[in-house]
């Protein structure tokens, strides 16, 4: 078994940004664990661990997996938040531990960056409620190519109006929710790019006698399988053509990136809802 080698960065001169990081023993919270310790400006104080995680896996450090050593233990007790001094934590776990994590976090006043898809209406008003003491970054997506392709999307709704618009989306065979969050995300941008709102024009899924089209609907068609880490494509369907708009990942380590982005931006914020737009600048 290969030990763990320090693997010190310099921060002489330079502002750290104290970030914590929930998933910590996922794939997902390895990668964020990894661009935090790779990134200058950002300083890992806090790797949380899905409750009830075995001790001696809860006890490691949250680097021990990545090959080197960060001086953080994995901890499945949330309330390290309360004291790891953590200016912001990054959440891509599920629904119920990110409601778990906005209550802590609006009480002590550490802001987020939530990835997490698959949240229901009430999960949503929870962010929205927080979001008035805390600042949020909220995004089904970090990467900066799916951001910058919403903004594509935009531009294509507007412009091409009359033609018809379906979203494809496919994740790997463990994907729990559907259709992605990225892909509703899509969705979103068209509709109100076209001044509709998508819970009334959206169409999840067909099966059987479905009668034609509806007229400025938005499809969707979802698939799981195999490893896919997330393909999205959108076409615009006109009258002897076609125009598509895709974005495929073939790694997971554009979200990462893109997740302590944010956290570094977040960082000082006033309370308030932002978005991955913001971050960007876009």
């Amino acid at each position: 078994m290969s030990v763990p080698v320090p693997n010190y960065k310099s921060n002489i001169g330079v502002f750290m940004v104290k970030i914590a990081v929930a998933g910590a023993k996922g794939h997902m919270g390895k990668m964020i664990i990894d661009a935090v310790w790779n990134t200058e400006g950002a300083e890992l104080v806090a790797a949380l661990a899905h409750k009830g995680t075995d001790k001696w896996e809860a006890d490691e450090d949250a680097g021990a997996s990545l090959g080197y050593n960060t001086g953080v233990k994995i901890t499945d007790d949330y309330n390290v938040l309360r004291t790891c001094s953590a200016q912001v934590l990054i959440d891509f776990t599920r629904p119920e531990g990110t409601k778990e994590f906005l209550k802590i976090c609006a009480d002590v006043g550490i802001g987020m960056v939530i990835g997490t898809t698959g949240l229901d209406a009430e999960g949503k008003a929870a962010i929205e409620e927080s979001a008035k003491v805390i600042p949020i970054v909220f995004s089904p997506n970090m990467s900066a190519g799916v951001n910058v392709t919403y903004k594509l999307l935009e531009l294509a709704a507007k412009l091409l109006k009359d033609y018809d618009a379906e979203i494809f989306e496919m994740h790997h065979s463990r994907k729990v929710d559907a259709p992605s969050g990225t892909a509703i995300a899509m969705g979103k941008a068209i509709a109100e790019a076209r001044g509709q709102k998508l819970e009334d024009v959206a169409v999840w899924a067909r099966e059987g006698h479905t009668g034609p089209r509806i007229p400025g609907s938005i499809g969707f068609a979802a698939l799981r399988g195999g490893d896919v880490v997330g393909d999205h494509q959108v076409t615009f369907a006109g009258n002897g053509e076609r125009i598509v708009i895709s974005h495929l990942s073939s790694s997971r380590a554009g979200y990462a990136q893109g997740a302590v982005k944010a956290a570094i931006w977040e960082a000082g914020k006033k309370p308030g809802l932002y978005s991955m737009s913001d971050v960007l600048s876009l």
